[in-house]
């Protein structure tokens, strides 16, 4: 006779087998105890299941039992049903629900419908009821005293060793990933922490939480290529946002000293590693303070986000270890590239020497670039993918830096830094500019940039230029994407990683057949 309280292969042993991998099961054996479990309601799929506990809770509460204990005590729990095996007569089970794992233990003489449960597919949503447990080898198990399907896999489920191995199904399935690739849950449910202690981060320090139109009458707040769109009742060209600043300093303007948003904003460009269509930015302001104010409040942020999250302020990123501790190195991106090109150049060098250091170096540019957007080519192409050790590259351009205030100190530059993480830009900040006249003046050059073919430059916005005629006061700013922070704090190489569902081509046609034959589960590995 078999031993109840004997322990079956762990579900990670090369024994165990995954769900729907019963070959002893004749079809007609199986057929009769699905009519039998379909009689008694079992597979009925119900509208409710109430009373469950998580299986994290469960390991709370006993975790430390001592093995072969019977506790007395009656749960109920639910999940998919991820392995399963039959041996003889006895069926274990590995329940995987939101927050963890627990095993399952049906002994044939007291599981309802055994059979059923012993042909339920690996995938089924199933809800458990029975006594909290261990095997004689310390395994926490409910016994199963009662069962119901509570929802069918009717494809089948990838098995846990294996998983969706083909990357771009993983992004497009992504409703499987989370079961089969741990790593993948791990990531993405600490974005939703990260995202839930910034919020927290910034309404310790008195800002205010707020909601600006993600539809704009003009695209603005960023040099980027908008994505169009018409409203038919208003017969009015609209565009999705590409950045929230303008309204967010409007703001401040009407007297909101610190506010934050946390939203999706749209860029029509190219799609890499790096980059997404549609992502997360986080931008805040904060009236009375510089750039050197946020440059310590952007510190603060990413430590504490490590320490909570990792558990410590050190994190590996790729080949690399990142100490995320302040304070940052700073440099100026002036600076920067001089060094990396063996002489002193700037904003006021010749501007055809600058075009001679970007053709020696291979950078790309155009016939109308200005010398701000020449050096800042050299830099991009030279210099921020060597940074890896966080660093404030500071003092851009102010060619290439609209909305930015003039340095107090540097003609021809702006108070403005770029965070820049393992060869990354993590976030751009700046002191605002509050003239309303240089930024009209400034906006007319954008807008006859764009004139001139550049898709990216500014058009001209009036009303923002009124907002400004009531007065900003000193004002800094800051955008962090959100993506390429949990990129970091996950040491994830593509940002499609990080987001549940990633842009991506469409499929040319999904096949909706499903097909019932479950193949031979595959070994797992040794």
């Amino acid at each position: 006779m078999t031993d109840p309280n004997s322990d079956p292969p762990t579900p990670d042993s090369p024994t165990a087998e995954a769900a729907g991998s019963d070959p002893a099961a004749t079809e007609a054996s199986v057929t009769e105890a699905t009519e039998n479990a379909e009689a008694s309601g079992r597979l009925a799929q119900p509208y409710s299941f109430e009373g469950v506990t998580p299986s994290e809770d469960v390991r709370a509460r006993w975790g430390d039992l001592e093995p072969g204990t019977e506790t007395g005590e009656t749960i109920t729990v639910a999940g998919r049903l991820m392995l399963r095996r039959i041996q003889g007569k006895l069926g274990f089970g590995t329940l995987a629900d939101g927050t963890g794992r627990v095993q399952l233990f049906a002994p044939k003489a007291s599981t309802p419908d055994f059979d059923a449960f012993a042909g339920l597919s690996l995938g089924d949503w199933i809800g458990v009821t029975g006594e909290v447990m261990t095997t004689r080898r310390g395994e926490l198990s409910v016994k199963v005293d009662d069962w119901v399907r509570l929802a069918e896999a009717r494809r089948p489920f990838p098995d846990k060793w294996h998983g969706l191995a083909d990357t771009d199904t993983r992004y497009r399935q992504r409703y499987v990933d989370l079961w089969t690739t741990e790593e993948a849950r791990d990531a993405l449910v600490l974005r939703s922490r990260a995202v839930s202690l910034i919020r927290r981060f910034f309404e310790d320090r008195n800002y205010l939480e707020v909601e600006t139109p993600m539809l704009h009458s003009q695209p603005g707040g960023a040099l980027a290529t908008p994505f169009e769109t018409h409203h038919e009742a208003l017969d009015l060209p609209l565009y999705l946002r590409i950045a929230p600043e303008l309204y967010l300093k409007r703001l401040v303007v009407g007297g909101m000293e610190r506010v934050f948003e946390i939203g999706r904003v749209f860029r029509n460009e190219g799609i890499s590693t790096r980059h997404n269509p549609e992502f997360t930015m986080l931008e805040s302001y904060e009236a009375y303070g510089d750039s050197d104010t946020y440059m310590e409040l952007t510190e603060q942020l990413v430590a504490h986000l490590a320490a909570e999250l990792l558990g410590t302020t050190t994190v590996q990123s790729g080949e690399h270890e990142l100490n995320l501790a302040p304070p940052w190195r700073r440099a100026p991106m002036d600076e920067l590239t001089s060094e990396a090109v063996g002489e002193t150049i700037g904003v006021d060098t010749p501007i055809e020497r600058l075009r001679q250091l970007c053709d020696t170096h291979d950078v790309h540019y155009d016939d109308g670039d200005g010398p701000g957007k020449l050096l800042l080519e050299l830099y991009e192409k030279l210099i921020e993918h060597t940074l890896i050790q966080p660093t404030f590259v500071t003092d851009y351009p102010v060619e290439v830096s609209p909305l930015s205030r003039a340095h107090r100190d540097r003609p021809g530059y702006v108070e403005r830094f770029e965070c820049i993480v393992a060869g990354r830009e993590l976030c751009n900040g700046f002191a605002e500019l509050t003239d309303p006249d240089e930024q009209l003046a400034r906006f007319t050059e954008q807008a006859e940039a764009r004139a001139a073919g550049d898709p990216e430059a500014m058009t001209v916005d009036e009303d923002y230029v009124r907002a400004l005629q009531y007065g900003l006061p000193p004002t800094v700013g800051l955008g962090i994407g959100i993506d390429r922070l949990i990129m970091l704090l996950t040491n994830s190489l593509s940002i499609r990683d990080v987001v549940l569902f990633p842009t991506l081509r469409p499929e040319p046609s999904i096949d909706l057949t499903i097909r019932r034959d479950t193949p031979e589960a595959p070994a797992p590995p040794e």
